[in-house]
């Protein structure tokens, strides 16, 4: 089979590359080897939240001018940042992922612990704060679901509290939630997001809500609703007398997943081929090209395309991996730029900036990675696995997939 481009990852970072191609008339497969980060999503889009200093970002297009070289902003170029960031945020609304914020300007989520984080985007009918101790509301209801424990009450309420709030904290069920209760493993966020997909279960949900809330209240309920019903959300505020609101929960995410859904049924809408649990063991390489990959469950299948993106991730995604001797990119052992002393990975101190985190394939400046200090001209890295960001000290993750995975698709056509 051949394709125009495969894509190797249907994370947040493949699927954008792979909308923007398929947009383009292109024909793209993407292979995804299982769930990707998207699934530890808090609802939001981090774009850059703090400079290298460790303080606030108000503006990240203009703070992204003090990043260094080797940052993947860098290499997109901070003239074409704002073009690439807005660009991203209209694929977002057009594959049904209403978000609010701006480019030139950060706003606040909301943690699942009630600590407030600087972000670029936030999906609709989450909690958001315009500074990081402004919040919105100075009376809230938090309305918990019986023995769901995926929700840190005890921290989201301390912290508020801090910010000068007024909380009052209540819970509720339904039979139906009830039932799910009987398996401590249903608890969790995605798993009550099934048992509230059915326009009945909400609406008994309602009523429960509107016993213990007053039309004045603001309440605030843990994001379990909107995976496969995307007007779930919207029944409960029109069934609820008070309005509502949701923070993340802790992973899994209702909303990472939706996200994800979403993404893959735009691509798939626009003649892009995903290739689900079929992880990617093996690629032919001749005369500095990629000439085709292999699957798991394809093996004797070459699978050919013209250009080959890498979005597989880093550490946590198993894109780059260790051992004791060095650091390794998984799937071609491509250069990455971490030292192969592994003193120098860590710093003892757990709260130090930690090394590794900012370490991953090299690339050029139009993102073509290297094997043995050659370039790979049709193969591109895009999101986490590249080099020199640290998402975590510097906020960028999802940045860096969408504008990356934007800008690699450009290139592509380019050539």
């Amino acid at each position: 089979m051949r394709y125009d481009t495969i894509i190797i990852g249907g994370g947040l970072s493949g699927l954008a590359c792979g909308i923007s191609l398929t947009r383009k008339g292109q024909k793209v497969m993407i292979a995804a080897a299982g769930q990707s980060r998207l699934h530890f999503n808090s609802g939001s889009f981090d774009l850059l939240g703090y400079n290298k200093q460790g303080n606030i970002v108000n503006n990240p297009i203009e703070a992204a001018k003090q990043l260094d070289s080797e940052h993947p902003y860098s290499k997109i170029g901070t003239a074409l940042l704002g073009t690439r960031a807005g660009q991203a945020q209209e694929l977002l609304n057009t594959a049904g992922i209403k978000v609010n914020g701006q480019v030139e300007k950060n706003h606040f989520r909301l943690s699942p612990i009630g600590i407030a984080k600087p972000t670029w985007l936030t999906v609709d009918n989450m909690v958001t704060l315009e500074s990081p101790d402004q919040f919105p509301y100075e009376e809230v209801i938090i309305a918990n679901i019986c023995g769901f424990l995926d929700f840190p009450i005890e921290f989201l309420v301390d912290n508020l509290s801090r910010k000068g709030v007024k909380v009052t904290l209540k819970t509720f069920t339904t039979p139906e939630l009830e039932h799910a209760r009987e398996n401590p493993s249903e608890m969790r966020a995605t798993n009550i997001a099934k048992v509230l997909e059915e326009e009945n279960n909400i609406k008994k949900v309602a009523d429960e809500i509107n016993q213990i809330s007053q039309t004045q209240d603001i309440v605030i309920l843990p994001s379990v609703l909107g995976i496969a019903n995307p007007t779930a959300i919207m029944l409960l505020k029109q069934s609820i007398h008070a309005q509502i609101t949701f923070v993340a929960t802790m992973p899994p995410s209702v909303q990472g997943v939706f996200i994800q859904t979403r993404l893959r049924q735009y691509f798939q809408s626009q003649g892009g081929m995903f290739l689900e649990q079929n992880k990617v063991v093996k690629g032919d390489f001749e005369n500095y090209k990629l000439k085709c990959i292999y699957t798991e469950n394809l093996q004797d299948e070459p699978l050919q395309a013209d250009n080959f993106v890498l979005a597989t991730g880093s550490f946590f995604s198993g894109g780059i991996n260790s051992n004791y001797n060095h650091m390794f990119e998984s799937l071609f052992n491509l250069d990455i730029d971490g030292p192969d002393d592994r003193t120098q990975w860590t710093k003892e101190n757990i709260f130090d900036t930690q090394p590794y985190m900012s370490y991953g394939v090299k690339t050029d400046c139009n993102f073509n990675v290297q094997k043995n200090g050659e370039e790979i001209n049709n193969l591109y890295a895009v999101g986490s696995i590249l080099n020199g960001h640290n998402p975590i000290k510097s906020a960028d993750s999802e940045g860096v997939s969408l504008l990356t995975g934007l800008q690699v698709a450009e290139n592509i056509l380019k050539k």
